[in-house]
């Protein structure tokens, strides 16, 4: 069994009440469950975080014990060297998620300093980033136990 750590940055908390013309009307509350079911039909552990506060952010990502994070870094996305350097410094994988399309979007959006140290982005799915971003974390699990 492997643990994925799924983190959220500032107003995730908010999805499917605000701005709904970007990010939907599915709140984390729903995406969460879904999740954690979805870990559990593969026989992974799943914690969930949410927070507005980088360094919290930072804080969970060093002690999480994670194989794979996937993250949401919400505006952080754009200018947190401090989460980026702490995905950095783990040996967990991590996978960038955002509902929203984030290069069709403002100018500002269109750059990620997490990307760097990601294996991979989904965006622009709504909450099926989530979904697609679980699916893609439970392959690269068994393909890490199969060459074991």
């Amino acid at each position: 069994m492997a643990k994925i750590v799924v983190i959220n940055g500032p107003n995730i908390n908010l999805i499917g009440k605000r701005e709904t013309d970007i990010y939907g009307e599915t709140n984390i509350d729903e995406i969460d469950k879904r999740l954690k079911s979805m870990a559990a039909e593969k026989g992974h552990d799943i914690d969930i975080f949410q927070s507005n506060h980088e360094g919290e952010i930072v804080d969970h990502i060093q002690t999480a014990g994670a194989d794979i994070i996937i993250l949401n870094p919400g505006a952080f996305t754009h200018y947190s060297l401090a989460i980026r350097d702490a995905l950095a410094a783990v040996s967990a994988s991590v996978i960038e998620v955002h509902l929203s399309n984030i290069y069709a979007r403002e100018e500002f959006r269109k750059e990620s300093v997490i990307a760097p140290v990601a294996l991979g982005q989904i965006s622009g799915f709504g909450p099926d980033s989530y979904y697609m971003a679980i699916e893609a974390a439970c392959r690269i699990i068994a393909d890490k136990y199969k060459k074991r």
